[in-house]
């Protein structure tokens, strides 16, 4: 069995929670940024394993027998990583993708909060939600130096009708967040089976916008359903890869930056990263260090923060930003 095949058998196995009762079009969806139990992947909002820095690794293929160092071709460049379940893949990096700046031994944790700092790049500290954390005092979460929110602003369906629906509190934590002095993204969870539909929702997000300028990207946001049929369980790497590309282009188009959430799973099997360059990425990813090679803008490091005014978990989020000179 094919490593992209055995990726979607393992998640398929998962019990993660997108809720699916009742009517597929009139259920509960999970935020596109998923918990722990709801993503399909390495995406859910999900906490660190432990020891998963020291699983992560690069290798390359042992040279061919009989063939000099200096006659021998290349060999790709191994990336081992694993799932927020402690599944293990491989894949080949891409040497034709731009990779991350980043320096991991700088990475800084005070209690659950993660901040990074060198000479070129600094974060900022924010939170994702849906209607799922309910109505949020956006003050309190200011006051302990978040600076962003990127809010969900809606979702389809993953039912046969895949109907369109805006989070009941997408304008609320808009007025919220902004209120409190928060700089504000949106993003939306996607399940286009074609480009057509990426479009549809594009436009529909735009609807919903009404013209509302944003500090931060639109963000798409495909993902897999884990526990329920999905519309979307056919769709290959080439389609969701065209849906992306799509759904960004009316965004662009419209005068907000586009971007695509993505974890490594996501990153090395369902989107060909060559055909999305020049789009950002916010990147999840629960592990003590971000296991992706590949450039990445904001990193969602967890599905379990304990946020002061914020009910239950939400997810944590850093944004690097370049440093002024």
């Amino acid at each position: 069995m094919s490593i992209r095949a055995c990726a979607l058998c393992v998640l398929l196995c998962a019990a993660l929670a997108l809720s699916g009762c009742g009517k597929k079009e009139e259920a509960v969806f999970t935020d596109p940024l998923p918990s722990a139990e709801d993503r399909t992947d390495a995406t859910p909002e999900m906490p660190g394993l432990s020891g998963g820095a020291e699983r992560v690794s690069f290798s390359t293929d042992s040279s061919p027998v009989g063939v000099s160092s200096d006659e021998q071709p290349s060999q790709p460049e191994i990336l081992h990583f694993v799932d927020v379940f402690g599944e293990e893949y491989e894949t080949e990096i891409d040497p034709e993708i731009p990779k991350h700046p980043y320096d991991l031994s700088l990475f800084q944790r005070d209690g659950q909060l993660l901040s990074y700092t060198d000479e070129n790049f600094q974060s900022c500290s924010g939170i994702d939600v849906s209607h799922h954390q309910e109505k949020i005092d956006w003050e309190k979460v200011a006051s302990q130096g978040f600076t962003f929110a990127i809010l969900r602003i809606g979702f389809r369906g993953y039912g046969t009708e895949g109907n369109l629906g805006e989070d009941r509190q997408f304008k609320n934590n808009l007025e919220g967040a902004r209120a409190a002095g928060l700089k504000t993204g949106v993003y939306f969870f996607a399940q286009a089976v074609n480009e057509d539909e990426a479009r549809e929702e594009a436009a529909f997000v735009l609807e919903l916008l009404n013209g509302e300028e944003l500090d931060l990207p639109v963000v798409y946001d495909p993902e897999s359903i884990l526990d329920a049929p999905a519309r979307t369980d056919n769709v290959t790497r080439e389609q969701f890869t065209a849906n992306s590309a799509a759904f960004c282009e009316i965004i662009r188009e419209a005068g907000y930056e586009p971007m695509i959430y993505a974890n490594m799973l996501w990153e090395a099997f369902e989107l060909d990263l060559n055909k999305l360059q020049g789009i950002p990425i916010w990147y999840a990813d629960y592990e003590p260090l971000p296991q992706t090679p590949y450039d990445f803008r904001i990193w969602q490091y967890s599905n379990e923060g304990q946020v002061d005014g914020v009910s239950g978990s939400c997810d944590l989020d850093i944004l690097f930003q370049t440093r002024e000179r």
